[in-house]
Order: structure tokens, then C-alpha cells, then sequence
């Protein structure tokens, strides 16, 4: 198998290569494994299991530095933007920026709340400490209480965002970009689309059993509940463009109307 890492700021993914519409987006420092490839274009699978074609520019093919990467510790972007500065101070020279999600490897301890940071790529500098959190790859069932407020919060820090159609960053997320980030923040992988699929822990449940960071499937669409009837989403219908919250109740000044009545069915991991 041949694997590189994503070095940019992200990867824009497209269904097929030179095709213009955004299916994903793959964040500076996670791996993939390479398919195939075609010219300058890579077909690629996710770490989450999604495939599409990235351009060769935004790869990292280096082995002894994916094998560097995949000994490093690492932490986990969770401001929506972080810059990576030369020196640990705000007059930096600007190495790059990552955003939410990114990874990033910590050197040594943080110095007056600047944390030294390696990328995937080699490249060093520094970024505010605070900005970076746990990086999760697991979940335990037995916390379900704070998991599931884990999975809200996640999502809530992206109120505000606009809406982009592949999209999964606070520069602009789509609904299933939404609720796959705020599980994937949290250790879990869910399916990246707008639906079930059988090789992810996430199963139908009967809709009054619905609790918080339980995800509603409609069609083309997915939303996260939050709780007394409300749920977050990432839209581009109904004079909205990007992540708001709406209520299920038809007395609420939030309720949207052309939703409950298209709902497929709810998922949980639990």
C-alpha cells in the first residue's frame, strides 16, 4: 500500500479528476492511502473511508516522514483558525495557518502558553497552546452522557459558518461536513455523506428515543439534535446559508417547516 499525508492547509477532494465540484476536504496532517493516480491527480481513501481525487500538490509522499508522523504524538487543532509562527511571539513570520481539525505534533513544553509544533511536512513553529486539544481516535461507550454533549458543542462552535457544498472547515462546511467533524473531533467516524452506511456504528433508532448528538436523516440532508425539539444544521435552503439551529416545534420562531415532515429516520452510535 502507498500512503501520503496532506501538507496544505487542506485538500480540496473531487469526485473525478479536473472535476470542479467540491466533494470534501482533507485537513493538513492526516493520511490517506493512494489508490491510484492520473497526471497530477491522486485518487485517495481517508483515514474515515472517504475516496475522491486530490491534487498532487497538496501530498506529501516522503516514507521516512509518514513514518516519523505515524510515531509522533500528536494534538488536534480546535480554534477555527491557528497560525504557525516562526518565533513564539505575535510578530512571527507566518509559516502557515491550519484550521479546525488539523493535526500538529507538540515539541517539548508550552512556553508562556506558545506550544512549538512539528507538521507533517517537517516544517516547525509555533501557535498559541490553547488553540489545540486531545487528539481522540477512540470513544467509550460508558461516558454516553458527556459524549454526547461533546458531540453538541462540537457543532455548536461552528454556528455561524457559511455553507460551501463539501466543505468541512469553519471557512465554510456542508450539513454531513457538520456532524462528521463534530463526531470525528471527539474520536468517533461516522459516514462523511448524508446517510447510514453499515461499515460505522451508527444505526437507526425510533425517533422518540432521540437524545442529544442523535443525527436526523433526511433526504440529501443531516442535522444533529441538541435538545427541547431544537437541532443544528448546515443549510443552504430556506433563505439560510450556512449553520443555524431550528426548532421541531411549529410554535417556536425558529421552527422550520419544510423539514419534519421529510424525515427519514434517526441515527445514534449508542
Amino acid at each position: 500500500m502507498k500512503y501520503a499525508l496532506i501538507h496544505s492547509m487542506l485538500a480540496p477532494m473531487m469526485e473525478t479528476p479536473f472535476e470542479k465540484e467540491l466533494s470534501d476536504e482533507v485537513l493538513c496532517g492526516m493520511k490517506a492511502e493512494v489508490l491510484e493516480n492520473e497526471g497530477i491527480w491522486h485518487r485517495i481513501r481517508t483515514h474515515y473511508l472517504y475516496e475522491g481525487w486530490v491534487e498532487e500538490k497538496h501530498l506529501c509522499f516522503d516514507e521516512a516522514l509518514i513514518h516519523q508522523w505515524d510515531e509522533a504524538p500528536k494534538a488536534v487543532v480546535l480554534q477555527s483558525h491557528a497560525d504557525i509562527l516562526s518565533v513564539p511571539k505575535v510578530q512571527g513570520q507566518y509559516v502557515c495557518e491550519l484550521t479546525r481539525g488539523a493535526l500538529v505534533s507538540p515539541l517539548s513544553e508550552a512556553q508562556d502558553g506558545w506550544q512549538k509544533v512539528r507538521l507533517c511536512d517537517g516544517r516547525e513553529g509555533w501557535t498559541w497552546g490553547a488553540f489545540l486539544g486531545e487528539y481522540l481516535t477512540e470513544w467509550d461507550n460508558a461516558d454516553e452522557p458527556d459524549l454526547r454533549s461533546a458531540f453538541a458543542e462540537s457543532a455548536l462552535a461552528y454556528l455561524g459558518t457559511q455553507y460551501r457544498w463539501g466543505g468541512k472547515t469553519p471557512l465554510g462546511i456542508d450539513c454531513s461536513g457538520l456532524c462528521s467533524m463534530a463526531y470525528l473531533l471527539n474520536g468517533v467516524l461516522i459516514c462523511r455523506d448524508a446517510h447510514m452506511q453499515a461499515e460505522f456504528p451508527m444505526h437507526e433508532i425510533a425517533f422518540e428515543n432521540m437524545k442529544k448528538g442523535d443525527l436526523m436523516f433526511f433526504p440529501g440532508h443531516v442535522a444533529m439534535y441538541l435538545d427541547e425539539k431544537r437541532y443544528i444544521h448546515s443549510t443552504a435552503g430556506n433563505n439560510c446559508h450556512g449553520v443555524v439551529i431550528n426548532s421541531l416545534d411549529p410554535q417556536a420562531p425558529d421552527y422550520r417547516a419544510d423539514l419534519p415532515e421529510k424525515l427519514l429516520c434517526v441515527g445514534s452510535i449508542f
